[in-house]
């Protein structure tokens, strides 16, 4: 048996320091964005979503981010799962990007709103008919008896639309985590690692180094 306590990992790949950073949190996401897809890491756009109900109850998840700008961090999922319930109630949320094959993560804390729903259906007609399928089959987060209850929906929708235009639900679409600060972490050895924290104010973004 492996003991536990002693699975570890030295960090030694690269360095982040005050000279290498952007001004700008959203540029030195994009620069580190950058890498990470010249890296061809699996999945990098996998992020772990954390929400909390109105009393301070918190979950935690894997969503995909879908776009980004200096307004924000997109995804899209169904506003009736407990994801959306728990916005609803608590529009403070947490992103965690984890890129191990760089040794770096990214924190995002921040506010979430719906976007558009022309946005919503903007990016709903550019997923494959299978996923749009889904979305309008799966009631998430709902306890089911079985497997076949899905399965059933999707054979029952697919004879509804027969062809036709599958426009957005309206219960599915996108939400906006505006950040008010980022930190950036990259990992270095005897866990000494690079820290660094930017804080947004009404003069832009404050940088700060972190202990590790």
């Amino acid at each position: 048996m492996i003991n536990i306590a002693d699975i570890r990992q030295d960090y030694s790949k690269k360095t982040l320091n005050e000279e290498d950073l952007h001004a700008d949190a959203i540029g030195q996401f994009t620069k580190w964005w950058q890498e990470a897809l010249l890296s061809q890491i699996d999945e990098v756009n996998a992020m772990t979503l954390a929400t909390a109900t109105a009393d301070g109850k918190p979950s935690a998840r894997v969503v995909l981010l879908k776009g980004y700008d200096e307004k924000g961090f997109v995804f899209f999922t169904n506003y009736n799962s407990n994801k959306g319930k728990q916005i609803a109630d608590n529009p403070f949320v947490c992103l965690v990007f984890f890129w191990k094959e760089l040794e770096r993560q990214v924190r995002i804390e921040g506010t979430i709103s719906r976007v558009s729903a022309e946005e919503s259906d903007a990016y709903f007609s550019s997923r494959p008919v299978g996923s749009r399928i889904g979305a309008w089959a799966s009631p998430q987060s709902k306890v089911i008896a079985q497997r076949q209850v899905i399965e059933e929906n999707v054979v029952e929708l697919e004879k509804s639309f027969g062809g036709k235009e599958i426009d957005r639900p309206a219960f599915w679409g996108g939400y906006l985590v505006k950040p008010v600060l980022i930190e950036f972490w990259q990992g270095r050895s005897s866990r000494l690692h690079d820290r660094f924290q930017y804080t947004l104010n009404e003069d832009g973004w404050k940088i700060e180094r972190l202990a590790p």
